[in-house]
Order: C-alpha cells, then structure tokens, then sequence
C-alpha cells in the first residue's frame, strides 16, 4: 500500500483552506431591518410597546422593593458601626499580619573570594517569605 504523497496533502490542505474562505459574511449572519439602536431601546424598555413596557419594568421593580420595619431601622446603626471608620476604631489593626517564621541557616566553614581566604560556619537567620503578608480584616483574629 503506497503511503500518501507530501503533494497530495499540500493540494487537500489548499482546497479545505479555500473552500473555508469562500464563505459570505451575509450568508453566516443575515442582517434584519432593526438596528442595534432599536434591540436597545426594546429591551431597555423605551422601544417595543412604549409606556407598556417601561410599566412592566416599574411593577417588576416595585415587587422586588420592600418598606423597612421598626427592626431595620433599630437595627442599621449597628451594622453600619461594623465596617464605618471611627475615631475609636481608627487607632486598631484591621489587615493582622500572617506568620512569616524564621528559618535558621547553618553555613559551613569554607572558602571565599578569589584569593582563597578560610571564612569560619556562622549561623544566619531569614524570613520564609519575601515580604510581610496580611489578611483580610476578620480573617484572623489572633495577634502574632
């Protein structure tokens, strides 16, 4: 069995690649006589049926609205008190910082620089991250 030919493959290539570009951009998406003017002022209700429609949206708008009661009103200063700024609260940490442990290197004795001068071990201390993180005020709420 013959395998298939480098030209027989360049020729399909360029006919699948041809027949692809011989499309009409009309033909893939037929233009109607609305514009994109006339979609938005139909569904943003200022088109279609006119006052009709801008009608629906304000009783679907009035459903989702609710008079507050005795309890929401006694109840928004304190949660407004829970993320508004104050004096009082000003001087707190919100962002805690996240540990950052120390890492203790040992290094041993050897020799450095081009002159082979003999450096003794030392230890050395450094942090495992790069930089200081800090979380989200309430994620961490104990102190380090």
């Amino acid at each position: 069995m013959p395998g298939i030919s480098t030209k027989t493959l360049m020729v399909t290539f360029a006919v699948t690649l041809l027949a692809g570009c011989a499309t009409h951009k009309d033909a893939l998406l037929p233009h109607g006589d609305r514009t994109m003017r006339d979609l938005w002022q139909q569904h943003a209700g200022d088109g279609g049926s006119g006052p009709m429609t801008t009608r629906r949206l304000f009783d679907a708008r009035q459903q989702l609205r609710r008079p507050l009661t005795g309890a929401d009103i006694e109840a928004a200063p304190a949660v407004a008190a829970h993320y508004t700024r104050t004096a009082q609260n000003e001087i707190q940490r919100q962002f805690h910082r996240l540990p950052n442990p120390d890492l203790i290197m040992y290094v041993f004795p050897h020799l450095a620089g081009t002159d082979p001068v003999p450096v003794p071990g030392y230890s050395t201390v450094f942090p495992l991250y790069q930089r200081v993180q800090y979380a989200m005020p309430g994620e961490r709420l104990e102190d380090y």
